[in-house]
Formats: C-alpha cells, sequence, structure tokens
C-alpha cells in the first residue's frame, strides 16, 4: 500500500511483523525496538527523516502497553522516572532540531546512518563484553524485588553513587540509597537526544546507562525505561510531525502488531535474570546495524 506522506510503498503483512517483533523485544528488554524498527523502515526505502518521525509515533502507544504491565509487576521506578522527564524532553528537542537541520542540507541519510551503525554496534560489543564476564562470575548481590542481578561492572555505579553533587536522592525502589540529581537528569538528556536524533525511544542507550551508570537492577531499568520511551517518544511525535517528518498511517499499522508484542515481552522478563537479559539483546542491534549498512551502501531499497 501506498502512504501519501513518505511516499513509499511497504506491504501491510511486512509492517505488522515489524511492530509485532518490535513489541516483542521492546517488553522483554525495556527498550522501544527503534534499533529494528528504524533500520527496517529505512532498508525498506524511507527517508530517513521520515524513519526517525514515523518511528517515534509508532512507539507511543506500544510503550504505554508496555508501561502499564511493567509498573503491575513492580518494575517501574516512579520516582527516578518522574526526574528524568526534564532532560528526556529537553534532548528530545534538540535531537530533532537537528535531523531537521541535516534533511535542510541533504546528508539526512547518510549522517544518522552512519551515527546508527557506530551506536548500535557499540553497545552490542560492549554488552557482550559485560554480559560474559559477568555470567563468569560468582554470586551477586540481591535486588530490591528478591531477584539476583549482578554486573561485572558494578563498581562504576557504586563510584558514581558516591559523587557529592547536590542536591542527592534517595531511590528506594531502585535500592539505590544516594545519587545526585543532575546525574540523573543528565543520563535521561542524553536518552532524549538519540531518541530525537535516531527515532524510536532510545532505550538501547538509556537502558545500559541506567544500569551500568546510576545502577538500577535490571528490571526495574526494564520497566522504567519504557516510561522514559513512552515519554521521549509522544514528546519526539509532536515535535517531529510539525517538521512534516511522520507518516502516520505506517505508524498505525505497525502499533497493531506491537501493542500485542509488548505484552508478551514484558511477561517474559520474569523468567531471566538480569545479566541473560542484557546478553540475550546482543545480536538484536547488530541486526539493524546490517539494515542500515546494505540501504546505505546498496543505495537500493530491500524487497
Amino acid at each position: 500500500m501506498d502512504f501519501l506522506i513518505s511516499g513509499q510503498h511497504i506491504e501491510i503483512y511486512y509492517l505488522i511483523g515489524i511492530g509485532l517483533i518490535a513489541g516483542i523485544f521492546g517488553g522483554f528488554f525495556g527498550v522501544g525496538g527503534s534499533f529494528l524498527v528504524g533500520p527496517a523502515l529505512f532498508a525498506l526505502g524511507m527517508p530517513m527523516n521520515m524513519v526517525v518521525g514515523t518511528d517515534l509515533a509508532h512507539i507511543v502507544g506500544k510503550s504505554i502497553v508496555a508501561t502499564k504491565k511493567h509498573r503491575a509487576l513492580g518494575n517501574v521506578d516512579m520516582k527516578l522516572a518522574g526526574i528524568m522527564i526534564i532532560g528526556t524532553v529537553l534532548g528530545s528537542e534538540i535531537g530533532a532540531q537537528v535531523v531537521q537541520y541535516l534533511k535542510k542540507s541533504g546528508r539526512v541519510d547518510q549522517v544518522i546512518g552512519t551515527v546508527f551503525i557506530v551506536v548500535l554496534v557499540c553497545i552490542s560489543g560492549f554488552m557482550t563484553w559485560e554480559g560474559w564476564k559477568t555470567l563468569r562470575m560468582k554470586g551477586g548481590h540481591k535486588t530490591t524485588g528478591g531477584k539476583k542481578d549482578k554486573s561485572a561492572i558494578s563498581h562504576v555505579a557504586k563510584w558514581v553513587q558516591r559523587i557529592p553533587l547536590a542536591p542527592m536522592l534517595r531511590l528506594p525502589v531502585s535500592g539505590v540509597p544516594r545519587i545526585s540529581l543532575w546525574i540523573v537528569v543528565l543520563v535521561s538528556f542524553v536518552g532524549g537526544l538519540f531518541s530525537g536524533f535516531l527515532g524510536g525511544g532510545a532505550g538501547y542507550i538509556r537502558m545500559p546507562l541506567l544500569v551500568y551508570l546510576l545502577g538500577i537492577p535490571t528490571h526495574v531499568a526494564v520497566g522504567t525505561d519504557l516510561f522514559e520511551v513512552m515519554i521521549s517518544a509522544s514528546y519526539g511525535t509532536l515535535t517531529h510531525a510539525v517538521k512534516g517528518n511522520v507518516d502516520i498511517m505506517v505508524a498505525l499499522v505497525m502499533h497493531t502488531g506491537a501493542a500485542i508484542g509488548a505484552q508478551v515481552g514484558a511477561i517474559g522478563t520474569q523468567y531471566f535474570t538480569g545479566p541473560k537479559i542484557r546478553l540475550a539483546f546482543v545480536p538484536l542491534p547488530l541486526i539493524g546495524a546490517a539494515l542500515v549498512a546494505y540501504r546505505l551502501f546498496s543505495g537500493h531499497p530491500l524487497k
């Protein structure tokens, strides 16, 4: 079917399938799924500025469904999520402005595509290293929910939590005794920036930062990040729609599969430990990077 805004011909069952897969992964890993949705749309021929805005629009409904499910499971730290909204919105707007500048300069596909590949490969490489080292460790510590959650670089989060940059916060739901407000806002700003620039909720950036930098248990990081995805995607959709970067029909069709997949993924987190969730995430960014690379280097859409 043809979509009047983006001018692309994409089969409906492709879009429903993309949404379903992204929904399952998003609910399970605490990310919006843009590491797969964005590259998939780009590989099918959609311009990168439309990819960014449309991916944000599709994620809004799915993230609401997944966040509701995770909150019922006790995986959302509402105090942390509320504070992070400040940086998330600011970062999203700045990222959207950069996309608009690149669109006007005619370099949007090349620049965003290249950044996408670099970011996804780096994330996959880092989480492979950390996940493998963590699984080789003995023991681990108990989270507030009683689940074992450990990390080979947990000392980094402990160091960050000791930075005496007032005002300091207590996050009892996440089991964090004290941490600087400004560090929390900085993490949310980085996530929002990537969301506005690369599309989606940027959970592939924010979720690792919550775990490795702030010391949030993986299950809580998943649910809390989905709350932030909901905020960043909602604001990002609005600002990109004003700039003409959203194909709402594509987004609505993908949401049909995504809403179902998000609930399935959220339930799945209850059967895996934190390190295994993180390690299972590793190959997914590489798939997204491969799709973007194919379109950039071949110059032809994937059919």
